[in-house]
């Protein structure tokens, strides 16, 4: 039973995050969403890592602010992929999360995507790629997703262009 899991670091990052499990639900993809911080509640976290890997567990996406050490902690309990999405917020809205996101010692990859509602998205695609390397029938989806987007783009075109 292949899941991606979604660690969120705190309530607040739901509402960035809804998109990311938005995307999921779009494309029918398996979940798990909780809140677990790496500093208030580490030993939740170590745990719940361990859970949801003998579960299925393909990937995980870590969403938090500030200090953000989500990503890498779990990047320190797991060898799945840890996907880690920035927030804003702080005193630097969001250059702190991202610097501390994408900075990883070596041998704990994060892959770290955007501040935001595109990061949150990206970080759900991201993950279906991953998943797609063994389910051809995601991997069909996403194909097809692709066009779509690429014809929208030719129909928001359409309406506004001016071409000499």
């Amino acid at each position: 039973m292949n899941f991606v899991s979604i660690v969120l670091g705190s309530k607040c990052d739901y509402e960035i995050m809804k998109h990311c499990v938005d995307t999921f639900e779009k494309f029918n993809v398996r979940y798990e969403l909780i809140i677990s911080s790496a500093h208030r509640s580490s030993s939740r976290t170590k745990n719940y890592i361990k859970e949801a890997e003998e579960k299925g567990a393909v990937a995980f996406i870590a969403a938090s602010g500030m200090a953000a050490h989500l990503a890498g902690a779990l990047a320190a309990i797991t060898t799945k992929p840890v996907i880690g999405v920035p927030m804003k917020g702080g005193a630097m809205d969001g250059m702190d999360a991202m610097l501390s996101t994408v900075q990883m010692p070596a041998g704990m990859p994060v892959g770290t995507l955007a501040l935001g509602k595109s990061g949150a998205i990206n970080a759900a695609y991201f993950a279906m790629q991953i998943l797609a390397i063994s389910d051809k029938e995601l991997a069909i989806k996403l194909k097809e997703d692709r066009i779509v987007q690429a014809k929208k783009v030719e129909t928001d075109s359409k309406e506004i262009e001016v071409i000499l």
